[in-house]
C-alpha cells in the first residue's frame, strides 16, 4: 500500500496545488483542449514555439490533483526542448505508464515526470496522468 501512496508524493501535491504553469499565454502557435470523460477533467493546452523549440506552455482548466500536476509537470519538463525531444519524452511517459518501458537510464530524460511512475497500479487514475500527455501528443501530431 505504500507504494500507491508514494504516487501522491510531495511533488505531485506541490504541482496540483501551487501550479505556476497554470495561465494562460500571451500569444500561442497551438491550442488544443483535453477532456477526461471518465471524471469531468479539462484542460486546455497551449504552446509556443520558436522555431522548432517549444518556448512556453501553459494550460487552464479544472481537474484531479493527479491530472493538474501531471499536466504542470509535463510542461516543465518539455519546456526548452525540440519538437523531436517532446514527441521522445512523450512516448517514453506512455510506455512506463502502460508498464512497456521499465529501463531506469530511459526513465531519466523524463525527469520529475518520473513522479508517476506508480500510477499503474491505480488503474483509474492512469487516464488522469495521461490526459495531458495525450493532448500534446494529438496537438503535435495535427502541427506536422
Amino acid at each position: 500500500m505504500d507504494e500507491l501512496n508514494d504516487i501522491y508524493n510531495d511533488l505531485i501535491m506541490e504541482h496540483s496545488m501551487n501550479s505556476y504553469n497554470k495561465k494562460k499565454l500571451e500569444k500561442c502557435d497551438f491550442c488544443q483542449m483535453g477532456h477526461n470523460p471518465n471524471c469531468g477533467d479539462e484542460i486546455s493546452l497551449e504552446m509556443k514555439l520558436n522555431g522548432n523549440v517549444i518556448e512556453d506552455m501553459a494550460f487552464t482548466g479544472h481537474g484531479c490533483a493527479i491530472s493538474l500536476s501531471s499536466t504542470s509537470i509535463m510542461i516543465d519538463t518539455l519546456k526548452g526542448k525540440t519538437i523531436e525531444q517532446a514527441k521522445e519524452i512523450i512516448k517514453t511517459f506512455i510506455e512506463m505508464i502502460k508498464r512497456e518501458e521499465t529501463k531506469e537510464e530511459n526513465l531519466k530524460k523524463l525527469e520529475d515526470a518520473i513522479a508517476f511512475r506508480n500510477i499503474s497500479n491505480m488503474p483509474a487514475r492512469v487516464k488522469c496522468a495521461l490526459l495531458a500527455w495525450h493532448t500534446i501528443e494529438d496537438m503535435l501530431d495535427k502541427k506536422e
